[in-house]
């Protein structure tokens, strides 16, 4: 057992102090995955929050809980956004001067978001590539001014007001479901979770997903201990943690039933699908959930099963770049280094024998080199169904095309995707 435990008691009393300020999100069916899998999938709304994230619950709880002495000290937190617009949003409910630490890789979106629910309570300062970069500079910026540290995930009164989810979940349901599926970073979400139902009941499995580009979870599982990643890809910003909390940890390797991995392209997939099908608009860690389904659907037949849709502070401008992965994930778009004899013709002949009838063209770089024989072009090519690429590679080899295929070892894939 863990040495520390965020009991009912203690989820019962956040649920009191967040009673008249995080709305009761919604516990909606979804008909297009409940058919797909055989299953009672339902989207609890947390990207419905007032700060469209669940991130509100763990904070206002942990600032409401401080002795007025330590209110005076003022807090400080560092965050990838949805932690800081909670932090922000609970400094301006309760008049608390607040320091929040952002990465400065955080999408604008969120930057200004956070200034709006902040006011005149709250600065940000914007230092470090990633979380744990920031969180080192916020921690330094406390023990030089005494402020209180207002963790994002590791610490006990915002596991529990994240815990205030399962709570919710269980009173929507008027039952206890099977599955809980939530996304996974720092762990404070997964840990309130799984401390609710491993407390209530003996078969609700909650179950863990994280991008496969920043587990640091799954590996300290692997290690039986906490362990920081060298290097982590921060494209899905709301999870992206080098080192899981020593808390969370604990808590999460008692009572997580499982952690599985999706790709990014995978959610990358699910958010364009629960645009175009729920019209629900979530960032790429809001879709963690439901990418998860895949991993267990043998399991979850017939089953009730809850994914918790964390977030929804999505950048427009990011959306680019999330048909993009998605696109190549699926299989359906490829990258190609194509060598043309440069004469006259050479263009039409690939367009007219290498292309297959629904292959499209959608990138094309190419400098003509009047001393060379020959000239590189960057060709990107779409396809219709991930199939068509067997006939594509075999038509290129019979025309005697020269090419290589830019795969993610390749230092260009990064520019490219």
């Amino acid at each position: 057992m863990p040495s520390n435990l965020v009991t009912l008691d203690n989820i019962k009393q956040a649920a009191g102090r967040l009673k008249n300020v995080v709305k009761q999100t919604p516990l909606e069916p979804c008909k297009r995955l409940s058919e797909y899998y055989g299953a009672e999938i339902y989207f609890k709304r947390e990207d419905l929050q007032e700060v469209r994230s669940f991130k509100i619950r763990g904070a206002y709880n942990l600032i409401c809980s401080l002795s007025e002495e330590q209110k005076k000290q003022g807090v400080v937190c560092a965050s990838a956004g949805n932690h800081a617009q909670g932090v922000a949003y609970s400094c301006n409910t309760l008049k608390i001067k607040g320091t929040i630490f952002m990465p400065t890789v955080t999408p604008n979106q969120k930057i200004e978001k956070v200034k709006k629910f902040a006011g005149e309570w709250a600065e940000i300062k914007l230092v470090g590539k990633n979380f744990d970069e920031a969180s080192s500079a916020a921690q330094d910026f406390q023990k030089q001014t005494g402020s209180v540290f207002v963790h994002p995930f590791d610490d006990l009164r915002t596991i529990a007001g994240q815990g205030t989810i399962a709570l919710e979940i269980h009173q929507q349901l008027n039952e206890y479901p099977d599955f809980v599926v939530v996304a996974v970073g720092g762990g404070g979400l997964a840990a309130g979770v799984a401390s609710y139902f491993s407390q209530t009941n003996s078969f609700t499995q909650t179950i863990g997903v994280e991008v496969d580009t920043q587990a640091s979870m799954y590996a300290s599982f692997e290690e039986n201990k906490v362990v920081t990643l060298p290097k982590i890809s921060t494209f899905v910003d709301g999870t992206a943690v080098k080192t899981p909390g020593q808390i969370t940890f604990e808590i999460c390797r008692n009572f997580l039933q499982e952690i599985v991995l999706v790709s990014e392209g995978r959610v990358c997939t699910d958010m364009i699908e629960l645009y175009q099908n729920e019209g629900i608009i979530v960032e790429p860690s809001g879709a963690m959930a439901v990418s998860g389904l895949d991993k267990i659907k043998r399991r979850i037949k017939g089953k009730k099963v809850v994914c918790v849709i964390c977030g929804g502070n999505n950048d427009i401008s990011r959306y680019p770049e999330i048909v993009e992965k998605s696109l190549v994930w699926k299989g359906l778009k490829h990258y190609f280094i194509i060598e043309f004899n440069q004469k006259p013709g050479e263009l039409k002949n690939f367009v007219n024998k290498v292309l297959g009838p629904s292959d499209d063209i959608v990138r094309f770089e190419y400098i003509k080199k009047t001393n060379k024989e020959k000239g590189s072009a960057l060709v990107g090519i779409e396809l219709a169904s991930k199939n068509d690429l067997e006939g594509l590679l075999e038509r290129l080899d019979q025309l005697g095309f020269e090419y290589r295929r830019i795969t993610k070892s390749d230092l260009l894939y990064d520019y490219l995707v």
